[in-house]
């Protein structure tokens, strides 16, 4: 039953996807609206405040040595194995090939290079923030720890934000970012958020980031998500350039070689429409013999020359030979006189 109940919504899906236009020529672009923008701005006042407390060692350090000494992996070994495998939906090779693989499949579909073009802008802009705020900030790991209490700040870490946390809210963002309608949308938004959630929390439970390395890293994902509508007219002069240098490509390449030309003098076999070739072959003039004539095409398979079928008498026909009928050139035999 679980298995129709699966195959039954993976077919409302691909229906739901046949109904797409393949092309279209307006795509809906997400637009910078108050509510966006004012998202954004708040997001980026977070993403400073956890800056701040993080460098002055303030309450957030010390909830993180808590954490730390807490040692979540010893106190729930049972889930160790399953939090080890759930992780990995924050690391960016796998998530990465995983959503490409998807949005390339919708490109396909909708003749169209725009989900591609998102993702690797997106991902660009990931690597850029998140790995210049990391060495900027060069922050130690819990296990790499020097000093209790301390922030381990400017000591050549790369912790801070969390890679995982970030890469888990914008890959699988994406797609409720590309989403086609706005109920799909939400979904995809409330799934990407608890499994960028999930993720977090991970990583905070293997020990290998602090708390506030997976704080920093929801914002620094989120930041970047709010401001792809602003490459959006990049992405859209990416396409068109690609595309144009398709068309020119193709215009270059010789589509096919022209037909070798008969040479002058040569007969030409022309198809009869009747749909009997012996009746056709017998109308045909006698001084024009069979070697003289141009090959005619056949078809691929074991083929047969007329002489080698069935006999055929001067005026064309396929009757089979009678045994009072004599061949052609021989004296017919006398016929037997009876008495009156």
């Amino acid at each position: 039953m679980r298995t129709e109940r699966t195959l039954t919504r993976l077919d409302r899906v691909f229906a739901r996807l046949d109904r797409e236009p393949e092309r279209p020529a307006h795509i809906d672009v997400p637009k910078m609206s108050r509510h966006r923008v004012a998202l954004l701005t708040g997001t980026l006042a977070f993403y400073l405040a956890i800056v701040w407390a993080v460098v002055t060692t303030s309450w957030l350090v010390r909830l993180d040595w808590q954490v730390m000494f807490f040692r979540p992996y010893q106190q729930w070994q049972g889930i160790h194995w399953f939090v080890d495998y759930y992780v990995v939906l924050g690391q960016r090779g796998p998530t990465a090939v995983m959503v490409a693989a998807w949005l390339g499949w919708r490109s396909w579909r909708q003749h169209t290079l725009r989900p591609m073009l998102t993702l690797g802008a997106s991902l660009l802009l990931l690597n850029i923030t998140v790995g210049a705020a990391k060495l900027g900030m060069g922050r130690l790991g819990p296990h790499y720890a020097t000093t209790i209490g301390s922030n381990e700040m400017g000591l050549g870490g790369d912790i801070f934000p969390s890679g995982h946390t970030a890469n888990a809210v914008v890959t699988w963002g994406i797609l409720a970012y590309l989403a086609s309608s706005p109920r799909t949308r939400r979904w995809l938004s409330a799934v990407s958020a608890v499994t960028s959630l999930g993720v977090g929390m991970a990583t905070v439970y293997l020990g290998t980031h602090w708390l506030s390395d997976v704080l920093l890293g929801w914002a620094a994902g989120l930041l970047v998500l709010l401001a792809l509508p602003w490459c959006e007219p990049l992405i859209t002069r990416a396409e068109t350039a690609i595309f144009d240098l398709r068309d020119r490509w193709r215009a270059r390449t010789p589509v096919g070689a022209p037909a070798p030309a008969l040479p002058v003098g040569a007969p030409v076999l022309v198809k009869p429409h009747s749909t009997a070739p012996d009746e056709a072959a017998a109308h045909e003039p006698a001084s024009v013999s069979r070697s003289a004539r141009a090959p005619a095409y056949l078809a691929p398979g074991p083929h047969t020359t007329r002489a080698e079928r069935t006999p055929v008498t001067p005026v064309g026909s396929r009757r089979p030979p009678h045994a009072d009928r004599a061949p052609r050139g021989t004296p017919a035999p006398a016929r037997p006189v009876t008495g009156a």
